[in-house]
């Protein structure tokens, strides 16, 4: 099999939920990310850092698109707790774990994992399982240092 082209990264990445309001409450107002689109009862979308996080309303995405449709997405949707994991610099993890109590969130978990790095789990208002890592668990850095230095793994 040839080798296949290069790939830049992750740009998007989804969790699921149907009640978008209290989402796009939780993801700016506890998380801080800017809502950058929405469309009511289907989909709330947020910057986060590079990237972007799409909040799909299963029930909506799961309809094929309607003949015409300006956006021919495939129709997609998932049921059950996802994963998210957002990566956050060490010296700032005691402020978020701070700031979540705060916000009334409950922490599932906070551990440093066995290579070394900080992870902090809790949930969403859907459910699904939140995580704040410091990038160095994937033996990461942060972006700004990628940017000077290419890594292989």
């Amino acid at each position: 099999m040839a080798k296949p082209p290069s790939l830049i990264g992750t740009l998007e990445t989804a969790l699921y939920a149907r009640d978008l309001d209290r989402a796009s409450v939780f993801w700016t107002e506890v998380m801080g990310l800017p809502r950058i689109g929405y469309q009511p009862d289907r989909h709330a979308f947020f910057q986060c850092g590079e990237q972007i996080l799409l909040v799909f309303n299963p029930d909506a995405t799961r309809r094929p698109p309607t003949a015409g449709s300006p956006v021919p997405v495939p129709p997609h949707g998932a049921e059950g707790e996802g994963h998210f994991c957002i990566g956050v610099e060490d010296a700032q993890m005691d402020a978020w774990r701070q700031h979540l109590q705060a916000a009334g969130i409950r922490i599932e978990a906070d551990f440093v994992w066995p290579q070394g790095g900080r992870s902090i789990y809790f949930r969403d208002p859907a459910g699904n399982s939140i995580e704040l890592a410091e990038p160095r668990i994937w033996s990461l850095m942060r972006v700004d240092q990628r940017r000077a230095r290419t890594t292989t793994f």
